[in-house]
C-alpha cells in the first residue's frame, strides 16, 4: 500500500473485481467466479495466484463426487485491504472534486 492508502495489487481491475466479488460471498466455486468476472480459467488462475501470494485469497481444492473442484475465499486480510483501497479511492475522488469546484468558483471564464 502506498502513502495514499491505495493498494497497488488492487489497482488492476480484474483483481479488484475478484476480491469485490469474493467479499460478498464465502467459499465461492472457481467456475462461478470465472463466469462472474468473465475470465478464462488460466487468466483467473494467474490472478488468484497473485492474490493468494499476498494473503488476500484462500484456495481450497477438493472433489464433488469424482469431479475436482477449487473454491476461493477472501481472507480477513483481503477484506481489510479491499476496504482500505476503496476508502482511499473515494477520498482521492472527493478531494479532487472539491479542488475542482473551488477552482471553478475562483476562476474567470476566458475571453
Amino acid at each position: 500500500m502506498d502513502n495514499t492508502g491505495v493498494d497497488p495489487l488492487l489497482l488492476d481491475p480484474t483483481r479488484l473485481s475478484i476480491v469485490s466479488l469474493l467479499a460478498a460471498t464465502h467459499w465461492a466455486e472457481f467456475g462461478w467466479v470465472r463466469d462472474a468476472v468473465t475470465m478464462s480459467d488460466s487468466a483467473l488462475s494467474k490472478q488468484v495466484t497473485n492474490l493468494n501470494k499476498q494473503g488476500y485469497v484462500e484456495v481450497k481444492k477438493g472433489y464433488v463426487g469424482k469431479r475436482p473442484r477449487t473454491w476461493l475465499n477472501l481472507t480477513e486480510s483481503g477484506r481489510r485491504a479491499l476496504q482500505a483501497h476503496v476508502e482511499a479511492l473515494q477520498r482521492i475522488a472527493a478531494q479532487s472534486q472539491q479542488t475542482g469546484q473551488e477552482h471553478a468558483q475562483n476562476s474567470k471564464k476566458p475571453g
